[in-house]
C-alpha cells in the first residue's frame, strides 16, 4: 500500500553507504541512555508474544521466554465450567482449502477439528504471506479471556475459536532473518512487555501517548441507539461467541463506552466487579477529520484536553511528530509529501474509501482509531497539528538526511502493519524491515534508539499472565494486558540480548521522559519501570 513517494524515499534510504570503521571505533562499552539524541518508536499491530515471537529462541546465551517454556496449566483451553477442551474449533475459512483433516474429535455439537487442544503453527496450514481472520480484541473480552492469569479463555472467549492458538515460525519473518544478517544492528527483546490496557488499537494508542483513558463528555445513558455503553452478563462479557451462549441475549452489547454505572432500564443491569462509567473503551471515531465517512456525529468521541507527551516535549521545547501511513490523503493536506489525489479537486486515487468526501481522501486501509493526537483538541487544527502529525514519507526522508526529531512515533497503513484481517505478517514485516533500515543506514544511526512493538494481542493467546492476573506488578483497573512484541534495536549496542523484567506500552513514556527531562503524564507511567532497563543488555 505504498505510494511512489514512500518506495522512492525507501529506495533512497537504503542506497548510503555503510558505517565507516572511525563510526565502528566510537562505540564505547556502556550504553547509556543520555547517548540517545533521537528514539523512534514503531508501533505495529495485533500480535501477542508467543503468536509472533514464540519460537525466537535464544539471543546469544539469553533464553527468549516463548513457546518452549509455556506450562500445560497456561497452555490448554477450556470451558466455562473449567473442562478442557479435546481440540480447537476453527472457524477461519482460509483453514478450509484445501480441506484438512479431522483427526481430533470434540464432543457434539462441535464435531472432529484438524487441531488438537495446543498451540500449533499456523505456518503449517498458511504461509506467512496469507491473510488469517482478525480475532475479536475488546476491553471486556480480554480480561474474561486471561481469566485470572489462568490464560485458558482465549478460545472460548474469541470469535475466531481456536485460531487463539496459532503462531508463526519467528525463523520465517523478514525481522528475524534481517537481525541474524550480516551488518545487521543489535538488538535486545523485552520478553515480560505487556499491552498497557485491555482490549483493542483504539484504548492502547490512548495510553501510548496520554497514559490514562478517555472519558467521554457527557455522553447518553438512555438506552437509546446512541447510548454507547456496554451490557454485561455475570460473567462480565458483553457478548456471545461460537463457543459461548451470552444469556443476555441481546441485552450484552459490547460498545464503545464501559458499562454505565447506573444503566437505563432498557438495558442491563450494572455487574459488580467490572469497571464502569463513560470512559471510552473500544473503538471510537474522532469528532474531527479524519474519521470514518458518515459516521454520526453522536458516535464521534468530544475532542479530549488532557495532556499527551507531545505536549510534555513541547513544554520542555523538545521537537517530536506522529508519521503515520497515508495521513496527507486522510486529513485533506493537498500536494503534501505523501499526498497522492492529484489537484483536480477530487479523490483521485482509486484506493480510496468508499464516501470519501474531498479534500479527506483516506485510503481503504487507514485506520482512523490508530492516530491518538487527533482526539485532542491542541492537535485538532491549527500550528500544532501541522506541525506535530506528518506523512510517514516525511519520517523515511528525514531518516535518510540526518534530520530525525528528537522522539518520532510511527504508525503504519493497514496494508503495512502486520493487522491479521485486511493484511499478512510477511508484508507488514517487510516494512517494518524498511524503516528500521532507514535509520540504521542514515546518519543519526549512532545516534538514535529505535523501539518496536505492537499496539495489542489481536485476539491472540499467550502464556505469561500479566500484572496484576493471579501476580503482582505495577497495574490498575485498565491494564495491563496480554503480553506482546517488544524490541530496542541501535547501531550502538554491541551485543545482542533478552531484558525479562515487566514492562508495559508506558515503559516507553517513561523512557521518554527521562531521556528528556519531562514529567509523568499519570500514575501508571510514573511508577512503571522505563523500558531504558533493556540497555544494559546491548552492552
Amino acid at each position: 500500500m505504498k505510494s511512489r513517494t514512500l518506495a522512492a524515499v525507501v529506495s533512497a534510504s537504503l542506497t548510503l553507504s555503510p558505517l565507516t570503521a572511525s563510526a565502528e571505533m566510537a562505540l564505547i562499552e556502556r550504553v547509556d541512555l543520555a547517548q540517545f539524541n533521537h528514539v523512534v518508536v514503531i508501533y505495529e499491530e495485533n500480535h501477542s508474544f508467543d503468536n509472533l515471537w514464540g519460537t525466537w529462541g535464544d539471543v546469544g546465551s539469553d533464553d527468549v521466554k516463548g513457546l518452549r517454556d509455556a506450562d500445560a496449566a497456561h497452555t490448554k483451553q477450556a470451558r466455562l465450567d473449567g473442562s478442557l477442551y479435546n481440540c480447537l474449533l476453527q472457524n477461519d475459512p482460509h483453514f478450509t482449502s484445501p480441506p484438512l483433516s479431522g483427526t481430533c474429535i470434540e464432543p457434539s455439537p462441535y464435531g472432529a477439528s484438524h487441531f488438537p487442544n495446543a498451540p500449533f503453527s499456523i505456518d503449517s496450514v498458511l504461509s506467512n504471506a496469507q491473510n488469517t481472520e482478525d480475532l475479536v480484541h475488546r476491553f471486556y473480552n480480554e480480561q474474561f479471556q486471561l481469566h485470572q492469569g489462568r490464560q485458558d479463555r482465549y478460545t472460548l472467549g474469541s470469535d475466531a475459536a481456536g485460531l487463539t492458538q496459532g503462531y508463526y515460525k519467528a525463523q520465517n519473518l523478514p525481522l528475524f532473518q534481517y537481525l541474524h544478517g550480516v551488518g545487521a544492528p543489535k538488538y535486545v527483546i523485552a520478553d515480560g512487555f505487556f499491552q498497557a490496557a485491555f482490549g483493542g488499537s483504539f484504548l492502547n494508542h490512548q495510553w501510548l501517548v496520554a497514559a490514562t483513558t478517555p472519558v467521554f463528555a457527557s455522553a447518553l445513558n438512555d438506552g437509546s441507539s446512541f447510548d454507547l455503553h456496554s451490557g454485561l452478563d455475570s460473567n462480565l462479557m458483553p457478548a456471545s461467541t461460537p463457543l459461548y451462549a451470552n444469556p443476555l441475549g441481546s441485552l450484552a452489547k459490547d460498545l464503545a463506552l464501559t458499562q454505565s454505572c447506573s444503566p437505563a432500564p432498557s438495558r442491563a443491569p450494572k455487574q459488580p466487579g467490572a469497571v464502569c462509567g463513560d470512559y471510552v473503551v473500544n473503538t471510537i471515531q474522532p469528532a474531527t477529520q479524519p474519521y470514518a465517512p458518515g459516521t454520526a456525529t453522536q458516535k464521534r468521541l468530544p475532542l479530549l484536553d488532557g495532556p499527551t507527551i507531545g505536549d510534555r516535549l513541547t513544554e520542555r521545547r523538545v521537537d517530536w511528530a506522529w508519521y503515520s501511513g497515508g495521513w496527507s490523503n486522510a486529513a485533506g493536506k493537498v500536494g503534501a509529501p505523501g499526498w497522492t489525489n492529484g489537484d483536480a479537486g477530487a479523490c483521485a486515487d482509486p484506493n480510496t474509501i468508499a464516501g470519501a468526501v474531498y479534500p479527506n481522501c483516506p485510503n481503504k486501509l487507514f485506520q482512523f482509531h490508530h492516530q491518538p493526537f487527533n482526539y485532542f483538541s491542541r492537535y485538532a487544527s491549527g500550528a500544532a497539528r501541522d506541525a506535530h502529525l506528518l506523512d510517514e514519507v516525511e519520517f523515511l526522508k528525514a531518516a535518510q538526511t540526518g534530520a530525525l526529531k528528537p522522539v518520532s512515533f510511527i504508525k503504519p497503513i493497514g496494508g503495512d502493519n502486520e493487522h491479521p484481517g485486511y493484511t499478512n505478517v510477511a508484508a507488514g514485516d517487510s516494512h517494518l524491515v524498511e524503516l528500521i533500515k532507514a535509520v540504521v543506514n542514515g546518519p543519526n544511526a549512532f545516534d538514535t534508539l529505535i523501539v518496536i512493538t505492537y499496539d495489542e494481542f489481536g485476539g491472540a493467546w499467550d502464556h505469561v499472565p500479566p500484572p496484576g492476573q493471579g501476580r503482582g506488578g505495577v497495574h490498575d483497573q485498565w491494564g495491563p494486558g496480554t503480553r506482546i512484541p517488544a524490541m530496542l534495536i541501535s547501531r550502538r549496542f554491541i551485543k545482542s540480548g533478552v531484558d525479562h523484567l515487566d514492562h508495559d506500552t508506558t515503559s516507553i513514556l517513561r523512557l521518554i521522559e527521562e531521556r528528556f527531562n519531562v514529567s509523568p503524564l499519570g500514575a501508571r507511567d510514573a511508577s512503571v519501570r522505563s523500558l531504558s532497563s533493556a540497555l544494559v543488555k546491548g552492552m
